[in-house]
């Protein structure tokens, strides 16, 4: 049974088979969890999203999906780039599928790598401007609902939701409340 976690933290420090990074669609870092991974994992993540934009997404990452790479100097095995949407309140409900289509597609790729550990961010909840409070419910309500599946999430013994600050982590407490989990 996967176990789905909360911690308060820097989601760098995480030792886990994979850290999921809140990516823009270049996938060649910027601000936020992205300039923090790229930072902290050293030049070899930027080389391989360089291989990555040379050889299949010369346009860029799609918004929703998600693609590995090295972890470089993080202490973890892969991170897993994803794209999530920004927020729109006019376009919520298409880009609510797009922010569930983010963790259901890192969790398969994670699954396809082998991982046995998972840790995501609060993705689009920053600078993309996603209301924290819904975004918590749309993260736990989709992975919830992926290692419920039999096989979509199988093997993973843990996600973890690495959150920057006390209000990030009230709300996913109280999401993951919401659906009848502890933290």
């Amino acid at each position: 049974m996967t176990q789905i976690t909360l911690i308060e933290g820097d989601i760098t420090d995480q030792q886990v088979d994979v850290v999921v990074n809140a990516a823009n669609s270049s996938l060649l870092g910027g601000g936020g969890v992205d300039g923090a991974i790229h930072r902290r994992g050293g030049p070899e993540i930027l080389e391989d999203c360089r291989r990555l934009r040379a050889s299949h997404y010369g346009k860029g990452l799609p918004t929703g999906r998600a693609v590995a790479t090295t972890a470089g100097r993080l202490p973890a095995h892969w991170v897993v780039h994803t794209v999530g949407p920004v927020f729109l309140e006019e376009d919520r409900p298409a880009r609510a599928a797009l922010l569930a289509s983010c963790y259901a597609e890192s969790l398969r790729v994670a699954v396809d790598l082998g991982a046995r550990t998972v840790a995501f961010p609060a993705v689009s909840a920053g600078v993309y401007g996603w209301p924290l409070e819904d975004a918590a419910r749309i993260a736990l309500t989709t992975v919830a609902e992926a290692v419920a599946e039999e096989g979509v999430a199988g093997g993973l013994a843990e996600v973890r939701f690495v959150l920057f600050g006390g209000g990030a982590y009230a709300a996913f407490e109280q999401a993951l409340r919401d659906l009848g989990q502890r933290s």
